[in-house]
């Protein structure tokens, strides 16, 4: 196929126009070369990595196998991580628009079974979940996948590292053997030719290319030992001065030193790690990918699942022992097209894990002895945008509609002044201009949203 244009598939003129509404005008290359495929009802193994836009390469094949009138699963997204689960998600809601009445569940570990286990009660056309608690569903008897249509296993080489082999095994044995089997992953080891070998039948292999080209990040090493770091840091973000940046730290305990650090030379940053409760790294997550954060602290954990095309820098603070992780961590900049910039503070003891990283790049990172120094009088610029939570979601009916009719009720807030709206089931997030987020508050405070009144407060 040579058109790169959505309207050249054999897609419902519906369909065409919510992704024109959505922004999609142009295929990227994974859904140019995955689309027809997926369409046709073919197997497929895709080599894609995140950001390459392989949700849509998966779900617009996804909703045209659906039967809307059919309240089963019928189509089941399988995602290493509840924070890739959470996105996939709400693009999949987003292409599924133009359908009446589709029903897309999340089904993770991290939060409480039983209100899941009252939605699977009510059905699911779709169901985008963790292979743990989807097994766990699967034993309570809880959830059946004997009407999948289509089965998607997404980032399929992180699952497996993760140690999920089994969990996803026991999962496909209780969908039909007549399936479409759809497997993305960003490499392919020798276990993924494996699973693929088990489970898919004559798939098409498709790979994409390279959408985070290493002439697209700059890349710099600063050599400074321990005592140097943070004074190094603070100095580079005096000077780059970034809309969103993504800083990686080895442990926990590191994220929250350099979150100390960064409080005390005024920054406003976020931190993320595996030990947080749920929420609390969904909402940092949040308020990063709407431009209510501009800096982000984290641990591998946000390595992979963290879908945010406007990182414009990534800072390694500890270097990771495999060439491979820093691939992942500096392929969160440089993305959709623009370039990024790519740091990492190198002490003494970690010189050999930088010569292993070089020699793993094609493109050669640029190694600094003269440090930076931090401008004591330096004062940074918040985000631009704030966070106001909304104690309402799906489940009250709640829409991103519903909240931009009740901010720009009255004239004082325009359409333009509102930013990114996540929906979730019981909470809803929405970010305003930071100079009118009183305005914004008092606006969802004082009137009713679909006739009921919801507690609103500043994230």
């Amino acid at each position: 196929m040579t058109d790169t244009a959505f309207s050249a598939l054999p897609l419902p003129a519906a369909q065409i126009d919510n992704l024109r509404t959505l922004g999609y005008e142009q295929m990227t290359p994974i859904q140019q070369l995955s689309l027809p495929i997926t369409l046709a009802g073919q197997d497929l193994i895709a080599q894609a990595k995140t950001g390459s836009g392989k949700t849509a390469a998966f779900g617009i094949g996804l909703m045209e196998a659906l039967q809307p009138r059919l309240f089963a699963v019928q189509g089941l997204v399988l995602c290493p991580t509840r924070e890739l689960a959470t996105q996939v998600a709400a693009e999949l809601r987003r292409l599924a628009r133009y359908l009446d009445n589709i029903k897309i569940l999340t089904l993770c570990g991290g939060m409480p079974i039983g209100p899941q286990i009252g939605s699977l009660e009510h059905g699911a056309h779709i169901v985008v979940g963790t292979p743990g608690r989807v097994r766990d569903h699967l034993r309570k008897g809880t959830l059946t996948l004997d009407r999948v249509r289509t089965l998607v296993l997404d980032e399929a080489d992180r699952m497996l590292d993760m140690g999920f082999a089994e969990d996803i095994g026991a999962i496909i044995d209780t969908t039909p053997t007549s399936r479409q089997t759809l497997l993305f992953s960003a490499t392919y080891p020798r276990d993924i030719e494996a699973l693929s070998a088990r489970y898919q039948r004559d798939p098409q292999r498709v790979t994409a290319p390279d959408q985070h080209r290493p002439v697209d990040i700059a890349q710099r090493a600063y050599l400074c030992d321990e005592p140097d770091k943070a004074a190094t840091l603070i100095a580079l973000l005096q000077q780059i001065e970034p809309d969103a940046a993504v800083i990686f730290c080895n442990t926990k305990a590191r994220c929250d030193d350099y979150a100390t650090a960064l409080k005390a030379a005024g920054f406003q940053s976020g931190v993320l790690h595996g030990d947080m409760e749920q929420r609390e790294r969904d909402q940092r997550i949040t308020l990063f990918s709407n431009r209510s954060l501009r800096l982000l602290i984290a641990t591998d954990v946000a390595a992979r699942g963290l879908d945010i095309d406007a990182v414009d820098l990534v800072v390694n603070v500890d270097l990771p022992r495999d060439p491979a992780v820093y691939t992942h961590r500096i392929g969160r900049t440089g993305r959709a097209g623009r370039s990024g910039t790519a740091l990492s503070l190198v002490g003494a003891k970690e010189t050999q894990k930088l010569e292993r990283i070089s020699a793993a790049q094609t493109a050669p990172i640029e190694v600094i002895a003269q440090l930076p120094q931090p401008d004591p009088d330096y004062r940074p610029a918040r985000a631009p945008m704030r966070t106001l939570a909304i104690a309402g979601g799906r489940k009250n009916k709640l829409r991103p509609g519903d909240i931009v009719g009740a901010l720009t009720a009255g004239g004082r807030m325009q359409g333009d002044d509102i930013g990114a709206i996540a929906v979730g089931d019981f909470t809803a997030y929405v970010a305003v201009k930071r100079e009118l987020s009183e305005v914004a508050l008092v606006q969802l405070k004082s009137r009713t949203i679909k006739g009921k009144s919801f507690r609103v407060r500043k994230l």
